[in-house]
């Protein structure tokens, strides 16, 4: 559970008010600086420890350390986000970084139902330059991303510009890895973008130009690299169809930036540059080529037709044959289009296996997991992943439950919270996508409704009421921030008030208007400073309103008893003058 961070102070100035979500390396938040003008906002980035002991946590804190002089240099690129503070409190550890106002490049994708918006080619062109151009710096630096994918691609709101964000993966160019990065650990919405060598632990500066392909691909043709299909013999994805509106130029560099083996791709982000800047004039080529294409196209085919050995390569569908021919012609170097000796076939096995766990067929990915052989080195991970598979579906069917229920009841919050321990299964996340909308939607509704009752008490100065309604706003609305500003200017005016309650209630007192005196402390609200103070003086004051009460009472009652008295006395000493009375008590004598 990460919600108790909602509201927590860190280094005495960064104010959490919002949790963005949880990955392989630590928990992601937003906060403000309460010590800047208008509380501007910043990414609060906490690494995950899962150890409490002192070697652990001093080698953690230099990888920490590392991490963040890398983060600061990276910073100096106006299309990277800003290092501002990092520190290490209660034994954890947490970055700072600059939050960008925008919206991440998923927002602008088109998708296979809605393909309205697919981009064209001077988009993609354009795009690609972009970031090719934020990842040479990048690389420059000596550290490779590791997770280029749409929602780390934020379209900046004051200028439009792109920025690179979650810098959380990076890996140094010289860095290897001991082990295999376990493939249940890599975020769902990462699957696709990361090509084969990742999960191995052979990761290159160009697999991050991998991502970016695919990335462009999608923008092309609308489909998700999971729902792109692979060549099984080359292992080559299959991503170019005739109805795809792209040229032979663009469409052989996107092939080339994903080509399955790392060593047949683009080495550098200056190779692929160059490959655009050449497109240009590969379409006047092309223009000497098209005499030429029915000739190459028909041969081809004749080829083909004469067996199995000729088949047409996956990738050549829906291309000019002549131009993707002579691929030679392109500039950029020579890549194999088949390639029958495919490598990491136990690992191309077992992300296949994760594909259909994905898609929500656990019973075939463990089949595909299980089909791995001891033999293999990766057989242990794959062990290890069906374990990991089982519990995470047994969790998730948990919590879709839970939130169901939650649903079902109105409880929008806990349909939320159990929406935040489903496990990041693509298959649970979609499921349970509908019932989140609905209740952020319903959550909205509740928080309008709650913020106008607190501004209205507020008016009415009755800030006790409106923190109270304030308070029942849930944390997962939108406008969190909102909510804290006005909690915090609320308690602040409450204190002031208690104050001002008190000393009338003193100012009372002191001309003996006990009864006015009570009321006002009585105004006094609990959780304030003067809280106390007032309570004892109620005591005080309630006790001489009550003797003021009783005051008056006593006196008539004084008065009565006195003039009882003095009838009393008057009769007996009229009495004891009558001479009758007199003389028969001397006689009595």
């Amino acid at each position: 559970m990460t919600h108790y961070m909602i509201g927590k102070v860190l280094q005495g100035r960064y104010q959490v008010v919002q949790n963005l979500g949880t990955g392989v390396f630590g928990q992601t938040y937003i906060a403000i600086d309460t010590e800047s003008p208008d509380n501007p906002k910043s990414v609060v980035k906490q690494l995950k420890v899962t150890s409490s002991e002192p070697s652990y946590l001093q080698t953690l804190r230099l990888y920490f350390l590392a991490e963040t002089e890398t983060l600061k240099n990276l910073g100096h690129h106006d299309q990277i986000p800003q290092l501002i503070a990092c520190f290490e409190e209660n034994e954890r550890f947490y970055l700072v970084q600059e939050f960008i106002e925008g919206h991440a490049l998923t927002e602008e994708l088109p998708t296979k139902e809605n393909l309205k918006y697919l981009w064209t080619e001077t988009e993609v062109v354009c795009f690609l330059k972009d970031v090719l151009g934020i990842l040479k710096f990048v690389h420059s630096q000596g550290v490779i991303h590791c997770d280029v994918k749409p929602e780390n691609l934020i379209r900046r709101a004051c200028d439009g510009k792109l920025v690179l964000i979650d810098f959380g993966s990076i890996q140094p160019v010289d860095f290897r890895l001991d082990d295999v990065l376990p493939i249940y650990r890599i975020p769902a919405t990462s699957l696709g973008y990361i090509p084969p060598e990742q999960f191995i632990g052979q990761t290159q500066p160009n697999s991050d130009i991998y991502a970016l392909g695919m990335f462009a691909i999608q923008a092309l043709t609308g489909l998700t690299p999971l729902q792109l299909k692979i060549e099984p013999h080359s292992n080559q994805i299959i991503w170019r169809s005739s109805n795809t509106a792209v040229s032979d130029g663009l469409a052989a560099i996107l092939s080339q930036m994903v080509c399955y083996d790392f060593k047949e791709r683009f080495q550098s982000t200056d190779e692929v540059l160059l490959a655009l800047l050449e497109m240009p004039k590969e379409r006047e080529k092309q223009q000497t080529l098209e005499a030429n294409y029915t000739r190459l196209s028909d041969s081809v085919e004749v080829d083909q037709s004469q067996g199995e050995k000729g088949a047409k390569s996956p990738l050549l569908t829906g291309m000019k044959v002549g131009l993707a021919a002579n691929s030679l012609l392109l500039g950029f170097g020579v890549y194999s289009l088949l390639n029958n000796s495919p490598a990491y076939s136990e690992t191309e096995t077992l992300y296949k296996a994760t594909e259909e766990f994905q898609s929500g067929d656990l019973a075939k990915a463990i089949a595909l997991a299980k089909s791995i052989p001891t033999t293999s080195n990766v057989y242990p991970d794959a062990q290890n992943t069906i374990e990991e598979w089982q519990n995470q579906w047994g969790t998730a069917v948990e919590q879709y439950q839970l939130a169901e229920k939650a649903f079902n009841e109105g409880r929008w919050s806990d349909v939320l919270h159990a929406a935040t321990r489903v496990p990041d299964i693509l298959y649970w996340q979609s499921k349970i996508t509908h019932l989140v909308h609905h209740a952020q939607a319903n959550i909205e509704v509740q928080t309008n409704d709650l913020l106008a009752k607190a501004y209205e008490k507020a008016t009415e100065q009755d800030f006790t009421k409106a923190i109270e309604y304030l308070r029942q706003i849930p944390q997962e609305t939108s406008i969190g921030t909102i909510v804290q500003q006005k909690l915090a200017e609320y308690n602040q005016k409450r204190h002031i008030r208690a104050a001002y309650f008190l000393q009338q209630a003193y100012n009372q007192a002191a001309k003996n208007d006990f009864d006015s005196a009570v009321k006002s402390l009585q105004r006094v609200p609990k959780d304030t400073p003067v809280y106390e103070t007032a309570q004892v003086k109620l005591i005080e004051y309630t006790y001489k309103q009550r003797q003021q009460a009783e005051k008056p009472k006593m006196e008539t009652s004084i008065q009565k008893i006195t003039q009882r008295l003095i009838k009393k006395s008057s009769s007996m000493s009229i009495q004891s003058f009558e001479p009758g009375n007199e003389l028969q008590e001397v006689n009595i004598k």
